[in-house]
């Protein structure tokens, strides 16, 4: 959304993303408008703009007759996105050059941080922003920026996947042990096991949201050694 969007609008999608982003909202749930009109005060044209935007974003979707509703992903459509998510996040990661310069180490330390303190103060939109944006800064080291705009690309489409996960608790508590794990090895020099890490980090918010939403859940796909096997205790996360 651009920034000469009026403010009302502007909190209208911000306080729509956030409920379908925490799950109070979930997938295939009908955003009827005259609802929303009467929750945000708002005219019929603010909200439809809003729901355009939304669409936009890729978390809504709108068909003509029937109205908006929230993106709701079939399995198959769940484990093609999640396929390509993999594979360019294995891709990205190969490519970084380790042991990796200070300067990156210190900006992820820093953004971790950030993630650790929305987390534990509980802003839900702050973990969520400073979580994409650790990924984005660990993937943007591939020195590809094409590649790393198709890993945004997925990371927004599959934001209606993942989005349940960002609220729970015991799903942060995860994925702050596993950013912290991706930083050390940042530091030596095994491409392949951050490129194991990198994927394994997204298979429980694919295999959480197909349970939550009556679908079977597929097997891990294979991708060789495990580089969470020699980290104990350590647990896939949900990115």
């Amino acid at each position: 959304m651009t920034t000469a969007a009026p403010k009302a609008l502007v909190d209208i999608v911000s306080a729509i993303e956030e409920d379908i982003i925490f799950g109070r909202l979930p997938p295939g749930q009908r955003l009827v408008e005259d609802a929303l009109m009467s929750r945000f005060s708002a005219t019929r044209h603010m909200i439809r703009q809003a729901l355009g935007e939304l669409d936009r974003i890729g978390i809504v979707t709108r068909e003509r007759n029937i109205g908006a509703a929230v993106r709701s992903y079939n399995q198959e459509e769940v484990l093609e996105i999640y396929q390509v998510r993999e594979l360019l996040q294995r891709q990205a990661a190969l490519m970084i050059r380790l042991p990796a310069p200070r300067v990156l180490i210190d900006q992820l330390e820093t953004l971790n941080e950030q993630f650790a303190r929305d987390g534990a103060r509980g802003d839900l939109r702050g973990v969520h922003e400073s979580n994409d944006a650790f990924h984005l800064a660990l993937f943007g080291a591939c020195g590809n920026k094409y590649l790393v705009r198709c890993i945004a690309d997925f990371m927004a489409l599959s934001l209606p996947v993942r989005a349940k996960s960002l609220a729970d608790a015991e799903s942060f508590r995860s994925s702050l042990r596993q950013h912290e794990t991706m930083i050390r090895l940042l530091r030596d020099a095994d491409n392949w096991a951050l490129a194991q890490l990198c994927v394994e980090h997204v298979w429980p918010s694919k295999h959480d949201y197909l349970e939550r939403t009556g679908s079977p859940v597929a097997a891990p796909s294979p991708a060789g050694h495990s580089a969470l096997s020699t980290v104990p205790g350590r647990r896939p996360g949900r990115q």
